[in-house]
């Protein structure tokens, strides 16, 4: 399903999302508008927890912050129970001033700055993913100043090339991401000679939107063998293994992504097989799913600006957003899939290509779908757009970032305000 879980149409022939009519929702807000219900998002939450821990107790779901960030979409996930997988100081300083439980925090990335490191130390996040072996000495450091100590987890790359979008795999050998897997037991054990450093675990990741369950085998094999050799050479224990997330969604209705319940089944089996393969002593599972939480709880309602027919060629609605608010299409080529909003039950009667409002040929949301006629002024929704939508925005052409509001039970909450021409040159200095 590519929808909300509380998507219907009401007896106006309106499209509902979280007991709100989103023709309605346009009218209050203003579109564009990014649109997620709340519904959806705890029960995705609460599906992985439930589906790891009633197979593996020591387990925990963290949640990938780079998939949507802002305080409210934080404070639920912390609600819960679910920790939180940040990328930056930003995305840090957001679980922060959100009053989450920051113990619960992995903070990951390829290029932390000092700044950043010396910000998760004093404040106290709960694990640091080193990425490398430069990121290790200057964690020495940092922490010998401050005189306090972390728990770090290896990134490592595992050398697996799961089949998705060159942009979006990361596990593979030619990548920026992880420490080699040859390199792993080294790094370990340059740990020890380390006062405030403390080694607990291996993670890796794989890539985003994977839509088979193998490659997770694959990975975790890989781990528990790495994490055989570490106690081996180094004497180290390894207490936590951490698989990455990128699990896929259903974007166009064209994809079959894995159930929650059998993906969980199917790693956590060979988790537990590996973990007697190699004797280790029931290390904590995390896993860190993003898409798949926030992925289709979110939809994105547009208005339809402009129409314009090319005999023989193709017919163009045009809607006051794109790339802008959506840049996955133009990056990624990404499908999605959309109705409008305002005639949700009429008979679809023609292929359209829906066309952004920016300055780029390649602007194209969503290319020949099938909609009723389309009109100036139609409502158009477009689903699947929780994940990666918002987080890379942009301000392309100097248009403002859309508002986001929170829906559940016929209530709408504005938890992202629209951005107006002021927030536009707040930091702009005029000279």
């Amino acid at each position: 399903m590519n929808q909300p879980i509380t998507s219907k149409i009401n007896n106006k022939g309106h499209l509902e999302v979280g007991g709100c009519d989103l023709v309605g929702l346009a009218a209050e807000f203003g579109t564009p508008l990014y649109v997620i219900d709340e519904t959806t998002v705890r029960s995705r939450c609460r599906e992985y927890k439930t589906a790891f821990k009633n197979r593996y107790d020591n387990s925990q779901v963290i949640y990938a912050c780079k998939a949507l960030c802002n305080t409210a979409i934080v404070k639920i996930m912390n609600n819960e129970g679910l920790g939180l997988d940040v990328s930056s100081g930003g995305e840090l300083y957001t679980a922060k001033k959100a009053n989450c439980n920051l113990n619960s925090v992995y903070f990951h990335g390829n290029n932390k700055s000092k700044k950043e490191l010396e910000e998760a130390v004093e404040w106290g996040a709960g694990r640091i993913v080193v990425d490398n072996f430069d990121e290790l000495r200057n964690l020495d450091e940092i922490t010998k100043k401050l005189g306090k100590k972390i728990d770090i987890l290896f990134r490592i790359n595992p050398g697996i090339e799961a089949h998705t979008h060159e942009f979006i795999q990361t596990g593979r050998i030619d990548s920026k991401f992880g420490i080699s897997k040859e390199k792993a037991a080294e790094a370990a054990g340059l740990t020890r000679k380390m006062t405030y450093v403390n080694y607990l675990g291996l993670h890796a990741h794989i890539g985003s939107q994977i839509f088979e369950v193998s490659p997770y085998l694959a990975e975790i094999e890989i781990l528990g063998r790495l994490a055989d050799q570490i106690r081996t050479e180094t004497g180290l224990k390894t207490e936590e293994i951490d698989i990455g997330g990128g699990l896929g969604i259903d974007y166009s209705g064209a994809d079959e992504a894995p159930s929650i319940d059998s993906f969980a089944e199917r790693t956590v089996s060979h988790f537990i097989k590996t973990c007697k393969e190699f004797k280790l002593n029931d290390p904590k599972l995390i896993l860190e799913p993003g898409r798949s939480v926030i992925g289709t709880a979110g939809v994105t309602v547009y208005t339809i600006g402009m129409v314009k027919d090319i005999p023989g060629v193709r017919k163009y609605a045009a809607v006051d957003g794109g790339m802008s608010d959506n840049p996955r299409p133009i990056l990624y080529d990404a499908k999605y899939d959309a109705l409008l909003a305002n005639r949700a039950r009429e008979t679809k009667k023609e292929k359209v290509t829906i066309a952004g409002r920016f300055c780029e040929s390649g602007d194209k949301l969503i290319k020949d779908i099938e909609l009723p006629e389309v009109k100036v002024g139609d409502i158009l929704a477009v689903f699947g757009t929780g994940a990666y939508n918002y987080s890379m925005a942009s301000n392309y052409n100097r248009v403002g970032r859309p508002a986001m509001v929170l829906v559940n039970n016929g209530i709408p909450t504005l938890i992202l305000k629209r951005e107006s021409y002021d927030d536009l040159i707040l930091n702009d200095v005029v000279i």
